[in-house]
């Protein structure tokens, strides 16, 4: 696996190599867990050289503190990907990817208004930056996301839409443990106690399908929530089931061809966001 630091190195090398070779590239912020190794099999099996990158984007935290407890394993995650023949794998440092301070501002309208968007102003336009940032200098035919994210996904949809760039977004399914617990980067800042309950967070979402045409989506709401609520070291953010589009709440279950049912959950200091899709 071939490893680079610079905008121009990783540019030249991969000038080199596309002569009609497709590009599958994975965005990460490393912390590496079989989530991620999943995109990086999907995009070797799709394409001819695969890229992943490794940046702790700054712009995209709203708190400092979650900036600073962000697992970096940058040594482990060398040798994961190595293990899985990545071909490229792009560390920039963060002087690398803003030499400037950046003012890019995007609209994404209703899409990032709510939920995540509500919560964490900024957020997703911090993404967006990085994002479009990664793009143009990867230039990838497809790029890998995984459904866990899900508003983030419908995000980066939006503005690949937008920007007409030529490339295609793949959606990638939610990797989970054992327990049903989403594997996420953040799961290894969980007590053992916390670790214990967190799945709870699945049961309910998966429980929300008997609910179906039995109680209005805003009832199967504040059962979710009251669930959820009965663990004390638990604290939902937000639970909303919404179009699977377009991020609207739904007042009945006709309301949309397709349905997700998205969360965030602050349990103990660690903050865990899960969804599923519904219909």
């Amino acid at each position: 696996m071939k490893i680079f630091k610079t905008i121009s190195s990783i540019r030249s090398y991969l000038q080199e190599l596309r002569n009609g070779k497709s590009i599958g590239f994975v965005p990460t912020m490393g912390a590496l867990h079989q989530g991620h190794i999943s995109l990086v099999h999907r995009a070797n099996l799709e394409n001819d050289i695969v890229v992943c990158s490794i940046f702790v984007n700054p712009i995209q935290f709203n708190k400092k503190e979650d900036l600073a407890k962000y697992p970096r394993t940058i040594e482990k995650d060398i040798i994961k990907l190595d293990e899985i023949e990545c071909d490229v794998l792009f560390a920039p440092d963060v002087d690398e990817m803003y030499p400037e301070p950046v003012f890019d501002k995007y609209d994404f309208g209703h899409l990032e208004k709510v939920m995540e968007g509500q919560h964490r102003p900024g957020h997703f336009n911090g993404v967006a930056v990085v994002v479009k940032k990664l793009f143009d200098v990867i230039e990838p035919h497809k790029a890998y996301f995984g459904l866990k994210d899900y508003q983030q996904l419908k995000i980066i949809e939006k503005m690949v839409s937008s920007l007409s760039l030529d490339m295609q977004i793949v959606s990638c399914p939610t990797l989970r443990e054992k327990d049903g617990l989403a594997m996420s980067s953040r799961n290894v800042r969980l007590s053992k106690y916390e670790r214990s309950i967190a799945p709870a967070i699945f049961r309910v979402l998966n429980s929300l399908k008997e609910k179906i045409n039995q109680i209005t989506p805003a009832e199967a709401e504040n059962w979710a929530i009251k669930q959820l609520n009965k663990f004390v070291e638990m604290k939902v953010e937000y639970f909303s089931i919404v179009g699977a589009d377009d991020l609207l709440s739904v007042k009945s279950w006709d309301d949309r061809p397709h349905i997700v049912a998205c969360t965030a959950i602050n349990l103990g200091k660690v903050r865990l966001i899960d969804n599923i899709i519904l219909f």
